[in-house]
C-alpha cells in the first residue's frame, strides 16, 4: 500500500483514489510496460533489458529499481563474482500480463495485418487470438454500455456525487 501512497502524492488531489490514476501513476511510463513485456517473453538479466530495448543504463537501473520497489519484479544474484542480478516477475507483476496483452491486441487493430510487427498466438495451435475482458461471474464482455464505473465502498463525496446516478454495488 506504501508503494500506491507515495504514487498518489504524485497525481492531482482529486484523483488520488481513483484506482486508474494510481495504477498509471506506477505502470503508465512506457518503459516500464516495456520491461514488463520482455519480462514475460522470459528475459531477466539487466544485459538482456538492454540490449532489447536499446535503453541507456542509466534509466533502466532508475526503472528496474522502481519495478523492485514496487513489488512487480524480483531482483535475486545469481552471480557473485562480479555480482549479477536477474529481475523475475512477481504475482504482482504477472498479473499485469492481461493488461499488457489488451494494449497489445489494441495497439493492432489500428494496423492492416501485414503492418503487426507481434501477434498473440495459441501457444499450440498457431491461431491468431482475439483477447477481450469478460465478467468472471457471467461470462459477459465488460466493455460495453452494458457495464459501468460506480462509487465503492471508499468512494469520497466527489466520487460518490461524480457516481451518484450508477447502480450501487451489490453486498455479498
Amino acid at each position: 500500500m506504501g508503494g500506491v501512497l507515495r504514487v498518489a502524492q504524485k497525481i492531482r488531489l482529486e484523483d488520488r483514489e481513483c484506482p486508474l490514476s494510481a495504477t498509471l501513476g506506477l505502470v503508465g511510463e512506457w518503459w516500464t510496460l516495456l520491461i514488463l513485456h520482455d519480462a514475460f517473453d522470459g528475459y531477466s538479466r539487466f544485459d538482456q533489458f538492454q540490449e532489447n530495448l536499446g535503453i541507456s543504463s542509466s534509466l533502466l537501473t532508475s526503472r528496474l529499481k522502481r519495478m523492485v520497489g514496487a513489488g512487480l519484479l524480483e531482483r535475486r544474484q545469481y552471480q557473485a563474482n562480479p555480482a549479477r542480478y536477474e529481475y523475475l516477475l512477481t504475482e504482482l507483476g504477472r498479473s499485469l500480463r492481461p493488461v499488457v496483452v489488451a494494449l497489445a491486441a489494441w495497439g493492432n487493430t489500428r494496423l492492416a495485418a501485414h503492418e503487426r510487427s507481434m501477434v498473440l498466438v495459441d501457444a499450440q495451435t498457431g491461431a491468431e487470438a482475439e483477447p477481450v475482458i469478460v465478467d468472471r461471474a457471467t461470462g459477459r464482455r465488460v466493455d460495453g454500455p452494458d457495464f459501468v464505473f460506480t462509487a465503492g465502498p471508499a468512494a469520497s463525496r466527489p466520487f460518490q456525487d461524480r457516481y451518484a446516478a450508477h447502480p450501487k454495488p451489490r453486498q455479498p
